[in-house]
């Protein structure tokens, strides 16, 4: 049975609840909210309006205490930028591995996680790109930049009036993977426009815009319900268990290694 513990009590993060008390393997054994927070001192079930857990919301002054309790195996962090790199250093050197959906991360903040896992020799998976939908946007985007490096690249993305970072940390890993595919063919340095939207109730929508002289393609991802989310945090929480390292979605759902798989066949379909 995987212990896990829940930072970050919003709308994303009682799915993520919600979802985990449906699994076999997984307990909810901590749920940390902020200081000012109205859920401290709430019973989980409460909040969630799910018979399945008791757990006490704590706050994440208690973090240490609540861990040194309940003893769990992995936290699941959607907090803030900052709170989230101070919990990751409590959580690391307490050897709690730990699935981060936080976003608005700079580069910076991603170096400073990675180095946190090494140093501390724990586990880490940082996925603001979270749901199998959003990677696979990436790696066609990806491989797209690649072949249409002659085309401009624009992003779109949308969400949530109350989403407080602008671009999305998901947008902004769209643009790297779209970077990422125009240095391989030689191309560098190339902008990548991002539009940003915050309306509404929108979960989540992501566009690249792909154009050229004479046409125009389109990839997109529309999360219509946060179970997405959900979804994606248990993959991360089961692939996290018992392992040390710095990781991402990627990582987890071996893209890479579909895309060889995939390209092996072509191979052998032609001859």
């Amino acid at each position: 049975m995987i212990k896990v513990g829940l930072i970050g009590l919003g709308k994303t993060g009682q799915h993520i609840a919600n979802g985990i008390l449906e699994q076999n393997n997984m307990q909810i054994v901590a749920a940390i909210c902020s200081p000012e927070s109205t859920k401290k001192g709430m019973n989980l079930g409460d909040l969630l309006e799910n018979s399945k857990t008791d757990v006490k919301i704590s706050t994440s002054n208690e973090l240490e205490s609540v861990i040194f309790k309940t003893k769990p195996d992995v936290f699941i962090d959607f907090s803030t930028p900052s709170a989230t790199i101070k919990n990751a250093v409590t959580l690391s050197k307490m050897k709690v591995n730990m699935v981060i959906g936080t976003t608005g991360f700079t580069e910076e903040n991603i170096t400073t996680l990675q180095n946190i896992a090494y140093k501390f020799n724990n586990g880490i998976v940082y996925a603001p790109n979270i749901t199998l939908g959003v990677n696979v946007i990436m790696l066609l985007s990806n491989i797209a930049a690649t072949i249409l490096n002659n085309y401009d690249f624009q992003i779109m993305e949308m969400h949530h009036k109350n989403k407080k970072d602008s671009p999305s940390g998901t947008a902004l890993k769209l643009s790297n993977e779209i970077k990422h595919g125009l240095q391989v063919a030689g191309v560098n340095n190339k902008v990548i426009p991002i539009d940003a939207i915050r309306a509404g109730n929108i979960v989540g929508k992501h566009k690249v815009l792909i154009v050229g002289e004479y046409d125009q393609i389109e990839i997109s991802h529309e999360s219509f319900s946060r179970k997405a989310f959900s979804l994606g945090a248990i993959n991360a929480v089961n692939y996290i268990y018992k392992k040390s390292g710095y990781y991402e979605m990627k990582d987890i759902l071996d893209l890479k290694k579909i895309l060889c798989e995939y390209i092996d066949a072509l191979d052998i379909v032609s001859y």
